[in-house]
């Protein structure tokens, strides 16, 4: 079991672990039992969404668990056709009836859906569900700079964080500068790619190499030296705590910025642009 992974605060105080454990895909009895392996061995922040249609899974395994539930973080996200207020006040609720859980820890706009301009609406029912106990803390994913200044000028409350696609072949440097400018954490989701890309790049096979780890854990430890906050998936319990284990080295200046400069500009993985793209 790692005992120890560091923390962030997030703007409005809430702490979070710097790792944490996706579920994408994660579903039923086996799912379950990956998530429940997974916290055994350290994981504390475990992210869910509406429409991957596993919150009830999720909440079964913080019931399974033996560690109690305020030392578990949980994330959820409101789908894009809930964007309404009305829709996304019971959206919340269902969210957590699903789970069977009291509150959420952090909660987020899945997508911003701009051709729907929908995403005040969305955030004000978080803001309010937040006041109500419902959510600890509020935060968005694909966003880009001008839908979170928008949301602050609109209802005066910025993001805790924002969760964007993030891996070495689409290292996102602007939006992380401005992040860091405004105080909102960055969290990367498909930190790994979802692919075997990364997993077979000599690039990083030769600094993993150097360091005698896998691939995996140095894309992982790059995350963390970028001060993002990574969601590695996997139902593999040895994957699980290789992922885990990456707080025994360091990469160099030079390590770090050989792995930001196999970004391109197409490296999207599903070609998701924030600026055009509707989730349902």
């Amino acid at each position: 079991m790692v005992k120890t992974i560091p923390e962030i605060i997030l703007n409005d105080g809430l702490t979070l672990p710097v790792i944490g454990f996706g579920t994408y895909k994660l579903k039923g009895n086996e799912g379950v039992n990956s998530i429940v392996h997974a916290i055994d061995i350290g994981y504390r922040l475990i992210d869910s969404a509406y429409n991957y249609e596993n919150e009830g899974t999720v909440g079964e395994a913080v019931r399974r668990s033996s560690v109690p539930r305020e030392e578990l973080k949980i994330t959820s996200k409101l789908p894009g056709r809930y964007q309404t207020y009305d829709k996304a006040v019971t959206t919340i609720q269902e969210s957590l009836y699903r789970a069977n859980l009291d509150y959420y820890d952090l909660y987020l706009i899945h997508w911003p859906n701009p051709q729907q301009n929908l995403y005040v609406e969305a955030w004000q029912a978080l803001i309010d569900a937040k006041k109500s106990g419902l959510i600890r803390s509020i935060g968005v994913c694909n966003f880009l700079p001008e839908h979170m200044e928008r949301l602050e000028k609109e209802t005066g409350v910025k993001p805790s964080i924002n969760q964007i696609e993030l891996h070495p072949f689409f290292n996102q440097a602007t939006q992380r500068k401005w992040h860091e400018e405004n105080n909102i954490a960055t969290e990367s989701w498909s930190p790994l790619a979802r692919a075997n890309q990364e997993l077979q790049n000599d690039t990083i096979q030769k600094i993993a190499e150097h360091h005698n780890k896998s691939i995996s854990q140095i894309i992982l430890r790059w995350h963390y030296q970028l001060g993002a906050i990574s969601i590695p998936k996997s139902s593999s319990p040895a994957r699980q705590l290789e992922n885990i284990s990456i707080f025994d080295f360091t990469l160099n200046d030079t390590e770090m910025s050989i792995i930001s400069g196999l970004t391109r500009p197409e490296g999207r993985i599903n070609n998701q642009d924030p600026a055009i793209y509707e989730e349902f």
